[in-house]
């Protein structure tokens, strides 16, 4: 079995961000917890981050929060102290990394029936949480344990950036497909150690209950993603740069903003090499969509 984390301390700012002469800070985080009242939840929240001139997301349900804001640093930190007092989030993690400009253009504040949408009502991770692995613990397993499964709960066009060496990928376009997904996995998965991860670590919470509940026997979640991962052990055992949903695109192993751009057409992420190609014209295709629009013109004539 491998060893989990017992009780989870409130993360220490990233030595990375408080060198860097950035002036945005990007933080995100979730939070699973029952919550009630969001109409006046929304309008609090909404007011605060408007006060401190945020901008980003916010998303909340009945199962928790999940939000990706960025701003100057001093407020920032106010907001994230106005959350610990507001809302009961004792280990709450906020990833932080820097940028030189803001990736947002607004502030949204959503009430939505789910925080990430799996479309399982009957997951529910503030009743029920797979075990976390840390970031350092899972590094000391990759370099020792070949038997370890990391599985990619993220969507393809994000594991087209990069993920972990090895790692199981799924063939889906929205995390709704998930658990539809996982039925074709071989059937030793269930009995063999497997370690769910994503971006922030939001996916793979709920990707690792529900995989607990349909019969895999040792399944454990990434604690903090790919991004918490990137801030503690850099790029060991990790391929590539980590996609994020914001105008940045991507992010490497140190946390910063790199030159992939991100297909008006399609959405899929361009890296800088097929940028270059004659493949990719910019706001029309990518080398991914070309053919689908070419064959569109075409069927127009």
């Amino acid at each position: 079995m491998i060893e989990i984390i017992n009780h989870l301390d409130h993360p220490e700012v990233n030595p990375k961000v408080i060198s860097a002469s950035n002036a945005i800070i990007n933080i995100s985080a979730y939070y699973f917890l029952e919550l009630n009242d969001l109409q006046n939840l929304k309008s609090i929240l909404k007011n605060k981050a408007l006060s401190l001139e945020l901008k980003g997301t916010i998303l909340l349900a009945h199962e928790g929060i999940n939000l990706f804001l960025a701003g100057t640093r001093d407020k920032i930190y106010q907001m994230t102290d106005f959350l610990s007092t507001l809302l009961p989030l004792p280990d709450i993690d906020f990833k932080e990394s820097p940028s030189d400009d803001q990736p947002f253009k607004r502030l949204l504040v959503k009430i939505k029936k789910e925080i990430i949408s799996m479309g399982v009502p009957e997951v529910k991770p503030y009743d029920f949480k797979a075990p976390y692995i840390s970031a350092q613990e899972l590094k000391a397993k990759l370099d020792n344990n070949p038997e370890l499964i990391m599985l990619d709960t993220r969507n393809d066009y994000e594991i087209k950036i990069g993920k972990f060496t090895d790692a199981v990928e799924l063939p889906i376009r929205t995390f709704r497909a998930f658990p539809e997904a996982i039925k074709h996995l071989d059937e030793s998965f269930k009995n063999k150690p497997i370690v769910t991860y994503c971006t922030g670590g939001i996916r793979c919470e709920k990707a690792a209950s529900f995989m607990i509940s349909q019969g895999f026997k040792e399944v454990y979640q990434l604690h903090g993603g790919i991004l918490k991962y990137f801030e503690t052990c850099g790029e060991s055992h990790y391929e590539g740069d980590c996609f994020v949903f914001d105008q940045r695109v991507a992010l490497n192993p140190n946390l910063i903003e790199t030159d992939a751009a991100q297909c008006f057409a399609c959405r899929m992420p361009v890296t800088k090499e097929e940028q270059q190609s004659d493949l990719y014209k910019i706001a029309e295709y990518c080398p991914s969509c070309y053919q689908k629009n070419k064959n569109k013109e075409r069927n127009e004539l």
